[in-house]
């Protein structure tokens, strides 16, 4: 991560600090706001960072149950980037700056796998796993690869959901509802962070329906599937690759969450048209592989829905992108830990640690 990113987070979390303890939207039923660091206690989150590390001797190819009457290999080794960067850690590095952004607001979170060297279980084991956290929302974070070689042609995001019904009624149940809510909420978070949807395998407006994903359809509390990008894709590999790319995926998916943790409205359903997003404001600083974030043009009421916390954290993709605050590097140590907002404090954590 780099002492720029790791100040604009700072100067981000300094402005909005003040945001997440005064919106109405975050407002305790006796009409008190939450305090700063509370927002969301009481909430559990399962992450499942997908695929392990390669210290372990686990056969692969065993088979296990695939939630629809048959079986499949228990695990997959996932892809890797054009310059040669797992999954595994892309998937880990992404799932950690999650995690410590969602415990810095209050939320309870628990994960499928300990570090990014082991075991992280099979592919059932994982939904149990998820299942028996009774978390709130699950999310499986994964990252997506065409080729061997480079593609150029093929990019973009997408949401896997499972196609309905689901031979578990419980599973069927928790995927039909809270699933494809959470799913389309976590769509619209990438859509509006600058992310394109994947414009392959049958993708359609971010979102792809399949019956071959074991994931989804052991799950039996709502189960978000995030393929992040493409890493047969230039682009995209630069994004999953770098320490700033993997800052603006784990943002667009916090806030994802936290638009459905916290109630937001959803303005449209995994098969509608997708939302477009609007120009980005004048003065936000783009780089040359991720576009400035931009809101939704049919999101005026669903803006209106979403948590001031929600907004606040797609106020950060900006800085991230523009790099604009060399000169104030020096104001990135540990010791300032405090002076930012909660948000910020728990990636800033994170960062300083992965230094």
């Amino acid at each position: 991560m780099t002492r720029s990113v790791v100040t604009a987070l700072m100067c981000v979390g300094i402005l909005g600090a003040g945001v997440l303890v005064s919106a109405p939207a975050m407002a305790a039923p006796d009409g008190t706001a939450p305090a700063a660091g509370t927002e969301l206690s009481g909430k559990t989150v399962f992450l499942d960072p997908g695929h392990q590390g390669t210290a372990h001797s686990e056969n692969l190819q065993r088979q296990v149950n695939d939630g629809r009457g048959g079986t499949k290999d228990c695990q997959t080794t996932g892809m890797t980037t054009l310059d040669g960067v797992p999954e595994h850690t892309i998937n880990w590095k992404v799932s950690e700056l999650v995690r410590s952004s969602l415990e810095s607001l209050g939320a309870t979170v628990k994960t499928s796998r300990a570090d990014d060297t082991g075991w992280g279980g099979c592919v059932d084991d994982r939904a149990r796993a998820a299942s028996e956290s009774g978390a709130d929302v699950a999310v499986s974070i994964h990252a997506d690869s065409t080729s061997t070689t480079t593609d150029a042609d093929r990019h973009g995001f997408h949401l896997i959901v499972p196609t309905l019904p689901i031979p578990s009624a419980a599973a069927d149940a928790a995927q039909s509802e809270g699933g494809r809510s959470a799913s389309t909420l976590m769509r619209d978070s990438y859509v509006r962070a600058g992310f394109e949807p994947a414009n392959y395998a049958g993708v359609e407006n971010g979102i792809q329906e399949r019956s071959d994903v074991a994931g989804p359809a052991l799950t039996t509390v709502p189960l978000v599937f995030v393929e992040m990008g493409n890493g047969s894709n230039p682009d995209d590999a630069a994004l999953l690759e770098s320490s700033d790319g993997q800052l603006e995926h784990a943002i667009a998916i916090s806030t994802g969450i936290i638009d459905y943790l916290l109630g937001a409205e959803t303005p449209s359903t995994p098969t509608d048209a997708a939302t477009t997003p609007a120009a980005a404001p004048a003065a936000t600083a783009t780089t040359d592989t991720a576009a400035s974030p931009a809101a939704p043009s049919g999101a005026g009421p669903a803006d209106e829905g979403r948590s001031a916390l929600s907004r606040l954290l797609e106020s950060v993709s900006p800085y991230v992108n523009a790099l604009g605050v060399d000169g104030l590097e020096a104001l990135a140590t540990p010791d300032n830990v405090s002076s930012v907002s909660t948000f910020a404090r728990g990636l800033l954590k994170q960062i300083l640690a992965d230094r």
